[in-house]
């Protein structure tokens, strides 16, 4: 029950700092690509990949693995908006967006776990 309780709490302030962070940088930067939800995935994976190495305790790895990163970082969020670029026909943003989000979150994912590692 306690890993429970760990994942939620972690899980609602990730999802917090997501939304907090996503306000700020719309508010400050109007563009058609979606920089918010991309800064956010690309510090997630190197957060996640950092704690993944690490050698934190489970509860611990809970809480800000699952928990926060998981509430923080939003997939759900990126499949949206790469729906709404193809549907108004932003082909060469959509396909920015896709190549650099995969490619450099496995990087930031890896350079995560380089640094954990350390």
């Amino acid at each position: 029950m306690l890993n429970f309780l760990f994942v939620g709490i972690g899980a609602a302030f990730g999802g917090m700092m997501r939304y907090g962070i996503s306000v700020w940088m719309k508010n400050k930067w109007k563009t058609n690509f979606p920089f918010a939800t991309f800064i956010i995935n690309l510090s997630g994976s190197f957060l996640l990949g950092l704690l993944v190495s690490s050698e934190l305790a489970t509860l611990w790895q809970l809480l800000l693995g699952t928990g926060f990163m998981g509430g923080y970082t939003t997939f759900s969020t990126f499949k949206v908006e790469c729906t709404e670029l193809y549907l108004q026909k932003k082909a060469k943003i959509l396909t920015a967006y896709i190549s650099l989000s995969y490619v450099l979150g496995i990087s930031f994912a890896a350079l995560g776990f380089l640094v954990g590692s350390l």
